[in-house]
């Protein structure tokens, strides 16, 4: 017995809904374009806050040479005493900006927290590690405390702000801080002069710390060689 042949129902197209587009979206508001990629960035296109390779690059350069510097202003120190006398216990106070430089100028250029710290701390290191400074192991100690001063008023202005202004208070700030830090170490708050101590100090941090800091990196900027830091990106606009 032969089966029946029968024909297959033929498929019927969905009816369009009213309001869709013929790939079946609802034709509804969507969302504005490059939102939905915004959110979906990946991590690298975002701004990194820790130091790139470049920048611990410039830190590390930064803090041998200044290391360097900051010796060679050791030897100094002697003669001045000679030559400043009865306040020959000043020569220190009078040279405390100039072993604080690198701090404000680290932070300058790169414009990240902790730039300045870190760089007057290895500075610091250097200085006993490769110079031998007869200040010891403590040295480091020291530079910490002489990079977290000169840091301050960058860190209340949230790393926004490099007007001259900041770097004077930069300078005060620094002077402040480790003045306060060697008055514990010596107890210079109970010797004659303290007052004449810190106030050679303040000018001293001022003159060769803060606007010394700034005049280098600007100094640096103009040669192109630190295009590639925010400092340059900055002065690009």
């Amino acid at each position: 017995m032969t089966e029946p042949r029968t024909t297959p129902p033929r498929a019927t197209p969905p009816t369009p809904t009213p309001g869709a587009t013929p790939d079946g979206v609802p034709d509804g508001p969507r969302p504005a374009p490059g939102l939905h990629e915004a959110v979906a960035a990946p991590p690298s296109r975002a701004r990194r806050r820790g130091l790139t390779l470049h920048e611990t690059v410039l830190v590390a350069v930064l803090g041998v040479v200044f290391g360097f510097v900051y010796w060679a202003f050791v030897q100094l120190w002697a003669p001045l005493q000679l030559a400043m006398g009865p306040l020959a216990d000043l020569a220190a106070n009078v040279l405390a900006g100039a072993w604080i430089v690198v701090g404000p100028l680290a932070t300058y250029i790169v414009r990240k927290p902790g730039v300045g710290i870190l760089t007057e701390t290895l500075a610091a290191l250097v200085e006993v590690v490769f110079l031998a400074s007869p200040a010891g192991p403590l040295l480091v100690l020291v530079g910490l405390v002489q990079g977290a001063g000169a840091e301050i008023p960058f860190a209340l202005t949230r790393y926004r702000r490099y007007g001259w202004w900041v770097f004077v208070a930069s300078g005060v700030s620094a002077a402040l801080v480790t003045y306060a830090f060697n008055a514990v170490r010596f107890g210079w708050l109970g010797q004659d002069h303290a007052m004449l101590r810190l106030g050679v100090q303040v000018v001293s941090c001022v003159v060769l710390c803060g606007i010394a800091a700034r005049l280098l990196g600007d100094a640096l900027a103009r040669t192109g060689a630190l295009d590639a830091f925010a400092i340059g990106a900055d002065r690009r606009g």
